[in-house]
C-alpha cells in the first residue's frame, strides 16, 4: 500500500505548483510525511526556503518550521511516488480555458514518474480534462501505462485565500479516483490531514464537476444582489439595508454586491460554459451573471463620476484615491482583480487615480498591470476615496481615519464605499463628504 509506505517515509508525496492553494498543503502534509515542493518560481522558492510566506496563507513562522523540501529541480520528484498537482488554470483573453499550465505541469512530472505513482490533480478543470488530457501528457512524457503503471485521482481544492476561519483542515475534501483501489488510497493519504473529513465520489468527472459548479453557483448569487444593487441605486435605497432586512429570514442566503475578481470565482464558470458549448448547449443563466459582475468596477467608476460632478468639482481636477487593490478583503492575491476595471474606466475620463494597498506586493502590481502603488501618506488631501476592498486595516481606520486624509477644506468630497464597510448613521453627520455605497 503506498499509504503505507508514505507513513514510513520509504517514498515522498510531491506538490507541484507551491501558490496560494499548492503550499499550505505542502506544509500540511509534511507534518504527517516527507514532501517535496516543486515550482518553477525560484525567486518563489528562495522565499519559502528563507521562511519567508508571500501568500500570508500559513505564516512565516510556520514556512520556517516546515520540513518540506521546496525546489525548482524537476528532478527531486523521482523521489515522490504520490503526487498532487495544483497549478493554477485561468483562461484565454477569448474566456477559453487556458490548460497550458496544467499541461506543463502533467510533462515535467511525466518525465519523472515512477511506476507504482498515484498523480492527483487539484487544478480546476472542467469534467474530462484529468483523464482526456493529462492522463495522455503523462503517459507520453513518462513512456508508463495509466492504470497499469501509475493511477490517477482528482480532488478540487476549496482553499479560500485569506481566510482565517475556514481552513484546509476543516474543510470537507472531495476526493476521486480511476478506480476503487485507487479511491480508497487517496481518501487515507488525505485524511492524514483533513480534519473535517473527506468525501469520495463515484468518479473523477463528478469531482471536477463539484468544483466548477460550486464557484459557478456563488457567481451567480453574486450576480443577483450586484443586479439589485444597481436597480437599487435608481430608487434611491440601501442596498444593505435590504439585504440585512432579507437576512432575517430563515432561508436568506446572506450573499453581498460587490467585485467579482480571483483566480477562482471569476475564471470557473467559463470552464463550465466552454463545456456546455462543446456540448451544443448555450448556457443561459451563467454567461448572464458573468456579464454582470464583470460590468460592476465600470458601474462603481461611472458612479463615482456621477457623485463627483454633483459635489460641484470638475473629476478632471481632482484627486483621486483607490483604497485596495487586492481580488479580496485580507489577502495579498492580486490576480484578476476587478478593481483594475475601474482604475481603467477612470482612466477613460482623464483620471489617474493613486492606488494604496497595505498588502499587495508592489513588485507584482508593477508587473500584473503596470500601476505603482503609493505610500499612505501620499493619499493626503483627497478629494474623491474609493474604498475597493474592506480589508481589516481600512475597517480599523473607521470613518474618522478615511476623513483624516480628505484635503482640509469646506468644499465636499465624495466617498464610495464599494463593501459598505463603514457605518451610514457616522458618516451621515459629517456634511462636507457626500457618501455613496455600493
Amino acid at each position: 500500500m503506498l499509504y503505507e509506505k508514505l507513513l514510513s517515509g520509504e517514498v515522498k508525496l510531491s506538490l507541484i505548483g507551491l501558490g496560494y492553494v499548492g503550499m499550505p498543503i505542502a506544509v500540511a502534509f509534511s507534518r504527517k510525511i516527507k514532501v517535496v515542493g516543486f515550482d518553477l518560481n525560484e525567486s518563489k522558492i528562495e522565499l519559502y526556503r528563507q521562511g519567508i510566506d508571500p501568500t500570508k496563507e500559513v505564516g512565516d513562522e510556520e514556512i520556517s518550521r516546515s520540513t518540506v523540501e521546496f525546489t525548482c529541480d524537476e528532478k527531486k520528484l523521482e523521489e515522490a511516488r504520490f503526487h498532487i498537482v495544483a497549478v493554477p488554470t485561468p483562461i484565454n483573453p477569448d474566456k477559453s480555458p487556458d490548460l497550458k499550465p496544467v499541461i506543463s505541469a502533467s510533462r515535467i512530472l511525466g518525465r519523472h514518474l515512477k511506476p507504482g505513482s498515484i498523480v492527483v490533480y487539484e487544478s480546476t478543470v472542467y469534467p474530462g480534462v484529468t483523464e482526456d488530457i493529462c492522463v495522455p501528457e503523462l503517459e507520453k512524457a513518462s513512456g508508463l501505462k495509466c492504470g497499469v503503471d501509475f493511477r490517477v485521482g482528482y480532488s478540487p481544492e476549496r482553499i479560500n485565500p485569506g481566510d482565517k476561519v475556514h481552513r484546509l483542515e476543516n474543510i470537507r475534501k472531495i476526493v476521486s479516483g480511476m478506480d476503487s483501489e485507487t479511491l480508497e488510497e487517496i481518501k487515507n493519504v488525505y485524511n492524514l490531514v483533513i480534519e473535517a473529513g473527506t468525501v469520495p465520489v463515484s468518479n473523477i468527472k463528478t469531482a471536477e464537476a463539484i468544483k466548477v459548479v460550486e464557484n459557478s453557483q456563488r457567481d451567480i448569487n453574486i450576480a443577483f444582489v450586484n443586479e439589485l444593487a444597481m436597480v437599487f441605486d435608481r430608487i434611491g435605497i440601501d442596498t444593505n439595508e435590504v439585504i440585512d432586512g432579507m437576512n432575517t429570514k430563515w432561508n436568506a442566503l446572506g450573499f453581498r454586491p460587490g467585485l467579482v475578481g480571483g483566480h477562482c470565482i471569476g475564471v470557473d464558470p467559463f470552464y463550465f460554459t466552454y463545456m456546455a458549448e462543446r456540448l451544443g448547449y448555450h448556457s443561459q443563466i451563467i454567461l448572464s451573471g458573468r456579464k454582470v459582475n464583470d460590468d460592476m468596477g465600470k458601474f462603481i467608476a461611472q458612479t463615482a463620476i456621477r457623485e463627483m460632478i454633483l459635489s460641484g468639482m470638475p473629476p478632471r481636477n481632482m484627486k483621486v484615491v483607490i483604497m485596495g487593490f487586492t481580488f479580496k478583503e485580507n489577502c495579498p492575491d492580486l490576480r484578476n482583480s476587478k478593481v483594475m476595471d475601474i482604475y481603467e474606466t477612470l482612466g477613460t475620463y482623464c483620471i489617474h487615480p493613486l492606488v494604496y494597498d497595505p498588502l499587495a506586493d508592489p513588485d507584482e502590481c508593477r508587473d500584473l498591470y503596470g500601476i505603482e502603488l503609493s505610500p499612505l501618506e501620499d493619499l493626503k488631501d483627497a478629494q474623491c476615496i474609493i474604498l475597493a476592498v474592506a480589508h481589516e486595516e481600512f475597517r480599523e481606520m473607521g470613518f474618522h481615519g478615511i476623513r483624516s486624509l480628505f484635503m482640509d477644506n469646506n468644499r465636499e468630497h465624495v466617498l464610495i464605499d464599494v463593501k459598505g464597510i463603514l457605518r451610514r448613521d457616522e458618516v451621515a453627520k459629517d456634511k462636507n463628504v457626500r457618501y455613496w455605497r455600493l
